[in-house]
């Protein structure tokens, strides 16, 4: 391992590139010279090698010499997946416990493991159920491994999925936001190679009410570190290398979601009786209860904690979207809303059992406009009773109608999971996926439909391809869809203004060849201002968004509770590209170079023009100290600045 780092460092020193290719090269010749397997030094097994040298060998790490800038290209060298903090936060997603669902949508899955429409199999949701959804652990065991793949965690974006956030007891939803802010303000679930006495007692209590088993060697009960050989925690399943419980096969479940895939139980009493009876989950549900003071106590120590909240996502539906609901969501610090449109035709959201219309998917966006949240929405193609014609024209209205016009889209294909009830309209021949090429045909198309300032994040769920009974099993499809639009592109001189197209990712950037873009549209509620930083060739490298509301447009929705006054502008988004480097640090990335900030005066310079006298911003918990710097005070549930 040491002469890998070592041959990595001589090459850095004069001045080569080590990419993928050359570590390859390195890797085998090191296995050859040894004898040994050549995963024995895999790049998933380098990067924990130096970070444990540089933690308990400081003798041993000084003699490699290494500056911090030294550090910083061996990092990127070693770092796994780079593209997870190329957007300059690093993403931790967290799943919240199995709920009754208020809804009953004919495509979703009902994996009674899982909160309804998500599967047991997909990473987020395969790490919260081996932590009973304890939001705690998740963010514990999350960023030990973000840190051990060589990506900076100090400035994190919460994504809090799992259903209708709405539907879940206040008592509960708050409890959980203060778990989360508790757990990246104790710094992770790992010292060396023990488990932190905060991540123990967590567990404890889990094997304690008998849904975990504890590790051989150790009882529950026993908390702060190993004293003795025998009590070490370790070999185990973990990425940090240590023994932790499991927990402990319910063989309920099975016979429940067979229940339930048959169509002989719903989802909802599943749940009920899995859970809502179940001695253990009830001993725990008594437990998860905290209150505003708690959690507004957690969010003061993440102003200054070594890993801040920059960003936090709840999940909903546009039917629970009302200004109560917004205002304590907000309270909790989110920042950002993923909503389930799906579709703006009544007649496929009808058919599809949404339960919702047309005209609450508009109030929904003008309210959370209004309120400030970013707006990230779900849209499925392929859905029951649409066409390939449809989707294109039902995308086309959400992206540019003035009533939607989102800031993000999730868009993706439906899938047939067995569990779901569009499985009778498959078997009747109501139902049938799109052929690959009338699938690719379609995202393509609404793709190059989208506008500048909206992004695309991503274009297929995490199910696995052996829980699709019929639709998309191909993981690249992403990759499909842009292979088809260079091609399209190169052929009619069309060019993609999507966001995620366009961004710069891990590049360098020339900050002098930078031009700052302002795109203007219109919405129900709001004049938007959409500023773009963009290299001469288009990529973007920085955004902000700024929401200049209209009263005269909306006064019913203005008199519902919206907390911002008349004459106040309000700063949706501000977003600098660039791979996450530590607070602190220095880089050449797109994030410090300024370029936020030139953006939050010229989002003032056009507010202030625009006749409004103060400019609000949807802060996130960790960012508060950073608009503070550039006078903004704290105000309600925003920050705020005059204009004057």
């Amino acid at each position: 391992m040491e002469e890998i780092i070592l041959q990595i460092l001589d090459a850095l020193l004069r001045g080569e590139r080590v990419d993928d290719r050359a570590l390859v090269k390195l890797v085998n010749a090191a296995a050859r010279r040894t004898g040994s397997d050549k995963r024995a030094f895999a790049k998933r097994r380098l990067l924990p090698f130096y970070q444990r040298v540089k933690r308990d060998e400081p003798e041993r790490w000084a003699s490699w010499s290494i500056t911090p800038e030294l550090e910083r290209q061996l990092l990127g060298v070693l770092r796994m997946k780079p593209r997870r903090s190329a957007s300059g936060v690093a993403t931790i997603t967290v799943i919240t416990k199995p709920w009754p669902c208020s809804g009953s949508c004919v495509f979703c899955p009902s994996d009674v493991r899982c909160p309804k429409s998500y599967l047991a199999d997909e990473p987020a949701c395969a790490r919260a159920v081996q932590v009973c959804f304890d939001p705690y652990l998740q963010v514990s065991a999350r960023l030990t491994t973000l840190a051990q793949m060589g990506h900076a965690t100090d400035k994190i974006e919460l994504i809090v999925l799992g259903g209708t956030w709405s539907d879940y007891p206040e008592g509960y939803q708050i409890w959980f936001m203060r778990e989360l802010f508790r757990a990246l303000n104790d710094r992770g679930a790992v010292v060396g190679e023990y488990l932190t006495d905060a991540v123990r007692a967590r567990y404890d209590a889990y094997v304690a009410a008998g849904l975990m088993a504890a590790p051989a060697g150790r009882a529950a009960g026993s908390a702060g570190h190993p004293t003795g050989q025998d009590s070490v925690l370790r070999p185990a399943r973990s990425d940090a290398g240590v023994a932790i419980p499991e927990p402990v096969p319910n063989p309920a479940l099975e016979a429940a979601q067979a229940q339930v895939t048959a169509g002989a139980l719903t989802y909802n009493q599943a749940v009920a009786r899995l859970y809502g009876a179940d001695a253990g989950w009830l001993a725990m549900a008594r437990e998860q209860r905290a209150t505003w003071h708690d959690l507004e106590a957690e969010q003061v120590r993440n102003e200054r904690a070594a890993h801040r909240v920059v960003g936090l996502v709840i999940e909903t539906r546009p039917d629970a979207i009302t200004p109560e609901a917004l205002t304590s969501i907000r309270r909790m610090g989110a920042t950002k809303i993923q909503m389930g449109v799906q579709s703006v035709d009544q007649e496929v959201l009808d058919a599809n059992g949404r339960g919702t219309d047309v005209a609450q998917i508009e109030c929904a966006f003008s309210l959370l406009r209004l309120f400030g949240f970013k707006l990230h929405v779900h849209a499925m193609v392929n859905l029951l009773g649409s066409t390939p014609a449809r989707d294109r024209e039902d995308y086309r209205r959400l992206v540019s109608d003035p009533a939607f016009q989102p800031d993000e889209v999730k868009l993706y294909p439906c899938a047939l999971i067995e569990s779901a009830r569009l499985r009778e309209h498959y078997e009747r021949g109501e139902w049938a996926p799109y052929s690959e090429e009338e699938l690719v045909g379609v995202l393509t198309d609404d793709v190059l439909t989208t506008p500048a300032f909206c992004r695309v994040s991503r274009m297929i769920r995490d199910f696995s391809t052996g829980d699709i009974v019929a639709g998309n099993k191909k993981p690249n499809l992403r990759q499909l869809v842009e292979e088809r639009l260079r091609e399209r592109c190169a052929a009619t001189g069309e060019r993609v203004r999507e966001i995620r197209f366009r961004e710069i990712a891990t590049s360098a950037v020339n900050v002098d060849a930078l031009r700052l873009d302002e795109v203007a549209y219109e919405t129900s509620a709001t004049s938007e201002r959409f500023l773009q930083w963009v290299t001469p060739e288009g990529r973007i490298a920085g955004f902000l968004r700024l929401s200049l509301p209209a009263c005269q447009k909306t006064p019913g929705v203005m008199l519902l509770g919206v907390p911002i006054a008349p004459g106040e502008a309000m700063i949706r988004e501000v977003h600098v590209y660039g791979m996450a480097e530590r607070v602190g640090e220095t880089g050449s990335a797109a994030q410090h170079h300024g370029l936020g900030r030139k953006l939050v005066e010229r989002a003032c310079e056009i507010a202030r023009a625009a006749g409004y006298e103060r400019i609000n911003v949807i802060s996130a918990v960790g960012t508060r100290g950073y608009y503070r710097n550039l006078g903004f005070y704290d105000h309600g549930l925003y920050q705020q600045r005059a204009l004057a």
